[in-house]
């Protein structure tokens, strides 16, 4: 998502209600679809206007700085992540208080051809190094860094491998059939006593140790040899530059690379989509004596020392530590399996009062939603979109009253 940016548009179809109660729909798509709501919502349920010729708009359709902000390696601040105040306009950032019909989104070219470099070190100064020169001297933006640490490919090898096998051999388009089929045998199975919980989870983690190993030989030599790895995916002439410098820069540096085949390249990124769900997996298995912390950041665009290193007393309550994320805009995911009997709150409380001394800003991807206090900037776009505090109340822990507490 280096190129594309984050979630953001101005062109949308949404309902709001003012501050006197009153309901309105409000058409920012910049394209006509009559007078009144109900001409406009069925004009737009039934693609009553012309898809090929949609009329240009002075609104957005993304976020037009963006490739200005994701090169600035120097900002103090973190540069994605979706409560950013320069990203919240109406719909974007929104959090349900708005109810949102349609948006209207910019699309690019599909890129005729890719190269994945597979990088692993031993040294996560080499990959911070790597994406400074990239992101300040490369003339084309990569299409993605995606960078996954040892023990996050351990575990997900394990714990990911059935995910894995569906994805690779069924495709992704199916997935949210499947997860409710899961979903629907979990409700099922559970009023059988003889039948543990979350036992279709217990089944798949079963069956897949049935099938061998799914990780190219290439990209497990390196498991053996490096703790950091970096999936530098480039497209266009921006492979040739990459050639270029990783050939310079390696000739020197401690780690090393190679570029990906097709199938190298395929398993190498799901394997690091698989990575999301490990810990949740891990959890349902062993659920009766462990918890789980997940945790998703944006760290300043500058801090040279990206690479978390906590204190032993945090340490000494964790079992596993799972760390990948998006290296060159320097938004991780960090997830916690902690030791039998460890308290997860406690625990996140002294988490993120380190976070707070790194500046850094939680959550990065994930929305704010119940467990996490909005900051000012939110909280005015939340007023702003609902003054009455009608859609989605209590969201960022806010107040649950009608009219915000005021009157």
């Amino acid at each position: 998502m280096i190129r594309r940016g984050p979630a953001y548009t101005e062109l949308s179809l949404y309902v709001w209600i003012d501050e006197h109660d009153e309901m309105h729909l409000v058409n920012h798509l910049g394209i006509d679809l009559g007078e009144t709501p109900e001409e406009i919502i069925t004009n737009l349920e039934n693609r009553n206007f012309d898809l090929d010729n949609v009329p240009a708009s002075e609104r957005h359709g993304s976020m037009y700085d963006h490739e200005a902000v994701v090169r600035d390696v120097e900002s103090d601040q973190p540069i994605r992540y979706n409560a950013n105040p320069k990203e919240l306009y109406e719909v974007s950032g929104s959090a349900g208080h708005v109810a949102a019909l349609a948006v209207r989104l910019d699309t690019f070219p599909m890129d005729d051809r890719t190269q994945m470099f597979y990088i692993g070190t031993n040294n996560p100064d080499e990959l911070e190094d790597i994406r400074r020169h990239i992101m300040t001297t490369f003339k084309e933006l990569p299409v993605s860094g995606e960078y996954m640490h040892k023990d996050a490919y351990k575990l997900a090898k394990k714990y990911g491998k059935d995910s894995l096998i569906v994805i690779e051999k069924i495709g992704t388009g199916h997935l949210p059939e499947m997860f409710a089929l899961k979903a629907w045998g979990e409700r099922f199975l559970k009023h059988i006593p003889v039948f543990k919980p979350y036992f279709p989870d217990r089944l798949l983690q079963t069956v897949s140790n049935v099938f061998p190993n799914q990780m190219p030989k290439r990209i497990d030599d390196y498991y053996e040899k490096y703790d950091h790895y970096l999936q530098l995916e480039m497209a266009g002439d921006g492979i040739d530059e990459a050639r270029a410098y990783l050939k310079e820069y390696f000739a020197s540096a401690s780690g090393d690379y190679f570029e990906a085949d097709a199938n190298e390249a395929s398993k190498a990124a799901t394997h690091r989509y698989v990575t999301a769900g490990v810990a949740i997996r891990y959890q349902e298995l062993k659920q009766d004596s462990i918890d789980i912390l997940p945790l998703d950041i944006a760290l300043a665009s500058n801090e040279y020392k990206w690479f978390e290193q906590l204190p032993k007393e945090i340490e000494d309550q964790i079992e596993h530590k799972i760390y990948y994320g998006h290296l060159l805009d320097h938004v991780m995911h960090q997830d916690y399996i902690l030791k039998p009997g460890v308290d997860a709150h406690a625990l996140k409380a002294k988490m993120l009062k380190i976070l707070d001394e790194r500046h850094a800003v939680y959550p990065a991807e994930h929305n704010v939603g119940h467990l996490y206090v909005a900051a000012p900037a939110l909280v005015e776009h939340y007023k702003k979109n609902d003054p009455t505090n009608s859609f989605n109340p209590g969201v960022g822990k806010q107040t649950m009253s009608k009219h915000w507490g005021v009157y």
